[in-house]
């Protein structure tokens, strides 16, 4: 049996993994062992929407992320 790697930092793989964590930054930042910034620049890199809880406390925060990438 052969096994299957998995890219964590596939786009697809990635939006999985935020539904898996109910679409909360903060479980997905702990899930993947790194902190809040760089779990909201893998998902703006990605064009990831946040929920809306998520919008609330991080979306200034998405957003300057996002603005800085297609500069």
């Amino acid at each position: 049996m052969t096994s299957i790697t998995v890219d964590p930092l596939n786009p697809r793989v990635l939006t999985r993994n935020y539904d898996y964590a109910q679409k909360n930054v903060r479980v997905l930042a702990m899930w993947y062992g790194c902190d809040i910034e760089r779990m909201l620049e893998l998902l703006a890199a990605n064009d990831i929407e946040l929920s809306r809880n998520d919008r609330i406390q991080f979306g200034a925060e998405y957003r300057s992320i996002q603005r800085k990438r297609s500069a």
